[in-house]
């Protein structure tokens, strides 16, 4: 299918792969999809600032770039920078089209609806969408889909409105007679206010008059003035300000167009340097207008689908997106008059050139015509001249920040073992942009288009955590080779299916193998060869200054299933690798704090104890400060200390072994790459052994239950 990116400034048409459908998502045929001239004209001058310019818009980016390069070193760190600098966005957040299929959680939508879609996260200018059922409202018959492609533009002015909460007979002032302008006075005659629209351009002044706004006014110094005399020396009751400026100028001009005590809404973006005196003496109120409503930027309630009660919340943004359709439907709101011109999304380039004229159009739509190709989930990019069977067939699932910044790259590099064919997201764009950076053949979204593939040799899974069970199981039952990064699995359900596989298959099963990199760095190997025969046990402290992550971010909830499973199997795999045994028992304590600011896997103790009287202990905390390295461990045996420092050095003391540092961090992930690879040529012992495998993720399940008991 067909989706317009953003690159560096340029308007791209790809093709990329079209998105399949999810448990709690709706695929959309896109009929009209608006241009939203203010936000996109924005986000295409900001891709294409220069390095120095953003640098000094967002300066905390720049120590984010040296503390990067600390742990990372340069050459890395100009790698990830360059990427981003380079990546291609997806452009569009307002839709309109045809539902042609359901997930299985949503059942108050059926194939063949008219539905308009929101949210710049799904509802792309692309031929086909996939969104969540909250950022989906039906269509009704009176409306063309023309109209409702404009709905996310009108729920944002309608949450203006309500932010204003204006009365009949009321007089309210919108500055700035753009879309979002145009569409606000309209919603406020319908609801009985007097308008007065202000605006530069003239000719969007005259097109507002027509659309029945009262007073319109596009130069006039005294404004002030004027806006006193019409209403009768009292002053506007609410001014709305849907403009698109730097100067502080217009938010000063709408405090002293009200009346006291009025209201003034923001909706546009604005300079806000407020002067004190402008809102003083009136008691004013000011308000900002968040985007369509309630909901937005709510993961819980966009992405998830949990909705607000009505009878708590009235006017999610959700419910503004159906009530802007039906203000549409009885004729309230004209917006196909405000439309400029309409354009074939193979026309975008010539689209988004009208965003650079002196007098920008008030809207501008895409039309995406029927195209045979539209639903093909797999797209080919290129023909690898590499001969079949040379190398290993791997499929990348799943290529968000770590896949592409990290294994990716090293698979790349070990080219001689290792050749990528396709690589699936569960964006189509980003598939797009994963498959034309690293020159992948084919990029996808249907995991089972690779499960069919008999020519991938192994499926790198590289998902979110709650992903990764079902499909190592997925593709061990077709005879694919498993390289999943931790954790194996979030559940002991999900263990017991894994562990029941190998007992049900235990003759040449498919190889599994956990990202547990830890356990191959270069100073792990030299400890380990320097244990290897100890004679008495090992006394392990290891301490992760894990930095502290907001209770929203997804390594928190079901997907990630917390930092313990998460992140902690890590250090318990490496425990279980350096002393090769069994756990005896352990025992686990974790902070209880009187505000709800960390979560019960923030900061706790992990004790363990092994049959050979080794015993290992963990430090998680997200208490400390990120000025100090993140990991430490410290190592006493038969009469010898190792230290490694966050894989940066290793100091040896009572040890013929001798003291090295890197420049960069060096944690294994290189290194588990080449094992696994060897495994797959050679065969014999798996580099992970299955018992260690399934005892690391284990312990984390046992440390879990003594955490939240």
């Amino acid at each position: 299918m067909k989706q317009i990116l953003l690159k560096k400034g340029s308007i791209l048409v790809e093709d990329v792969p079209a998105p399949t459908i999810e448990a709690d998502t709706v695929l959309v045929k896109v009929n009209a999809s608006c241009i939203s001239v203010g936000t996109e004209t924005s986000g295409i001058k900001s891709s294409n600032m220069p390095l120095w310019k953003k640098a000094l818009q967002q300066p905390e980016k720049v120590q984010k770039v040296f503390s990067h390069t600390k742990k990372h070193g340069l050459v890395e760190t100009r790698n990830v920078v360059n990427k981003q600098l380079e990546a291609m966005h997806p452009l569009g957040n307002s839709i309109s089209g045809e539902v042609i299929a359901v997930g299985k959680n949503i059942s108050d939508l059926v194939v063949g609806d008219r539905v308009a879609c929101a949210g710049s996260q799904s509802a792309f200018h692309a031929e086909i969408i996939s969104s969540p059922r909250n950022l989906i409202a039906r269509v009704p018959d009176e409306v063309t889909l023309l109209s409702a492609s404009t709905v996310t533009l009108g729920a944002i002015s309608l949450q203006g409105v309500r932010r204003g909460n204006p009365t009949i007979g009321e007089t309210f002032v919108i500055i700035g007679l753009g879309l979002l302008g145009q569409i606000t006075h309209q919603i406020l005659k319908s609801n009985g206010v007097k308008t007065i629209g202000i605006d530069l351009d003239s000719s969007r002044v005259e097109k507002a008059k027509k659309l029945g706004l009262d007073y319109g006014f596009s130069n006039s110094s005294d404004i002030v003035e004027v806006i006193q005399k019409i209403t009768d020396g009292i002053g506007a009751d609410g001014v709305i300000v849907t403009a698109a400026s730097s100067d502080d100028a217009i938010i000063s001009t709408a405090f002293n167009l009200c009346r006291k005590k009025g209201r003034v809404v923001l909706v546009g973006d604005v300079g806000l340097n407020i002067d004190r005196a402008d809102i003083y003496e009136k008691e004013l109120d000011f308000f900002v207008s968040t985007s369509y409503g309630p909901g937005r930027y709510d993961k819980e309630y966009e992405e998830k689908g949990h909705d607000y009660p009505v009878s708590y919340v009235r006017w999610t943004e959700n419910r503004n997106m159906e009530a802007y359709l039906s203000l549409i439907a009885k004729n309230n709101i004209n917006v196909e008059s405000l439309i400029d011109e309409t354009y074939d999304i193979d026309e975008a380039q010539a689209a988004y050139e009208k965003l650079n004229n002196s007098a920008k159009p008030l809207a501008l739509i895409l039309q995406y015509p029927e195209r045979a190709d539209q639903t093909k989930s797999t797209i080919q990019y290129f023909k690898s001249n590499v001969e079949k069977n040379k190398k290993i067939n791997v499929a990348i699932v799943g290529a968000g920040g770590f896949a592409a910044s990290t294994l990716i790259p090293m698979m790349r590099s070990l080219d001689k073992d290792y050749e990528i064919k396709t690589v699936l997201t569960k964006k189509s764009h980003n598939s797009l942009k994963i498959a034309k950076e690293f020159e992948i053949p084919f990029a996808t979204t249907d995991f089972s288009s690779i499960l069919n593939d008999s020519e991938i040799d192994a499926v790198i899974i590289a998902t979110r955590h709650n992903l990764h069970a079902e499909m190592v199981i997925s593709s061990l039952e077709a005879g694919k080779n498993v390289f999943v990064e931790k954790p194996l699995c979030i559940d002991r359900n999900e263990l017991n299916k894994i562990k029941q596989y190998y007992e049900d298959n235990n003759v040449n099963p498919p190889l599994l193998m956990c990202g547990f990199n830890r356990r191959f760095s270069p100073y792990i190997n030299t400890i380990k060869s320097a244990t290897e025969n100890h004679v008495g046990p090992m006394v392990i402290n290891y301490r992760v200054n894990a930095g502290y992550i907001p209770l929203d971010h997804w390594v928190h909830g079901d997907e990630g299933g917390g930092r313990n499973i998460g992140e902690a199997c890590h250090f318990y795999d490496l425990f279980t690798y350096l002393t090769n045994n069994k756990v005896n028992k352990l025992n686990a304590l974790s902070t209880r704090s009187s505000t709800k600011f960390y979560s019960n896997t923030d900061n706790f103790f992990a004790n363990i104890s092994f049959q050979d009287g080794s015993i290992a202990s963990l430090t998680y905390t997200a208490l400390g400060s990120q000025e100090q390295m993140k990991e430490c461990m410290d190592i006493y045996v038969d009469g010898k200390i190792f230290s490694v420092n966050d894989y940066l050095s290793l100091s040896t003391f009572g040890s013929d072994i001798k003291s090295f540092s890197t420049r960069k961090m060096e944690k294994g992930h290189r290194e588990e790459l080449i094992a696994f690879s060897q495994a797959l040529r050679n065969g014999g012992e798996w580099p992970i052994p299955l018992w260690q495998l399934i005892q690391a993720t284990e312990i984390s399940f046992d440390i879990q239950e003594q955490i939240n008991s």
